[in-house]
């Protein structure tokens, strides 16, 4: 499957080359007289081939700034520019289009078709994609797109054959399926265990390391530490963002609970 192109250094400042890049927004949801600000004058670079965690308790603005980044929300102040393009200038029309062809998402409950195969799951993003995909190439990218999370022998299972793990994995090829820019992932470990997680992380890593840009929000600190850099937010303002000096490996952290399960069961059961 053909990804974008391979990682690049962050560079600093005010940058067009920025994949992801928002300038001083605020967002505010009307409620009573004043209003929450969940956001307040944010500015954010992310460059194509990163793989950044956004983390904060709840409440922080990380999930409204996963929804403008995803084109889901629009910024009450400020200016979000994705690729270059002003995505405030956009119809909800043009909007649809970038989330289905320039945007993969991947959410903490899986959210796959019951009754629906993990082949099908994963072709469903090219169905409603604005350029006409044939139904042939439609099935090649979604055969391809599981082989990349591991998956390939599972394909004609349906989600309640399929653990947790597995379950993710899809959502995680359905997101890519149709080779978007960047993966946004929101708690994508949430409803998994430590060594199921560590199988996630991964599938992450691999595919950022084949160019994908990836954006995950968390609000778990080892999971945070799979990433090159970490955006710490508390009540609708950036911390720190800071890049991770030691990312942990997830090949490494999987080595060690295969070792854990055989010498010591009962820590490797640990949460």
């Amino acid at each position: 499957m053909k990804l974008p192109g391979a990682p690049t250094a962050r560079i600093e400042g005010n940058d067009m080359s920025a994949l992801i890049k928002l300038e001083h927004v605020s967002r505010t949801y009307p409620l009573g007289r004043t209003g929450v600000q969940a956001l307040r004058d944010v500015s954010l670079q992310i460059q194509p081939g990163e793989f950044v965690a956004i983390l904060g308790a709840s409440g922080s603005g990380k999930s409204t700034l996963m929804n403008l980044i995803g084109c889901l929300d629009r910024p009450t102040a400020g200016r979000y520019f994705l690729g270059g393009v002003d995505v405030a200038k956009l119809d909800h029309d043009q909007l649809a289009d970038i989330r289905n062809e320039k945007i993969g998402f991947v959410f903490q409950s899986f959210n796959l078709l019951a009754r629906t195969s993990a082949l099908q799951n994963v072709e469903l993003p090219a169905l409603y994609s604005a350029s006409r995909i044939s139904a042939r190439v439609r099935r090649n990218r979604a055969c391809e797109a599981l082989e990349l999370v591991g998956l390939a022998g599972r394909a004609d299972h349906h989600p309640n054959q399929l653990s947790g793990g597995e379950q993710q994995r899809v959502a995680i090829a359905r997101a890519i399926a149709n080779q978007p820019s960047v993966l946004l992932a929101d708690e994508p470990t949430g409803n998994l265990d430590s060594r199921t997680s560590a199988e996630i992380m991964t599938v992450f890593q691999s595919l950022n390391q084949r160019g994908i840009t990836i954006v995950m929000v968390t609000h778990e600190l080892d999971i945070a530490r799979f990433a090159q850099r970490n955006v710490f937010m508390r009540d609708g303002l950036i911390l720190k963002d800071a890049p991770v000096t030691a990312p942990l490996d997830s090949h490494e952290e999987l080595a060690r609970w295969k070792r854990a399960e055989q010498t010591e069961p009962q820590l490797a059961l640990r949460p």
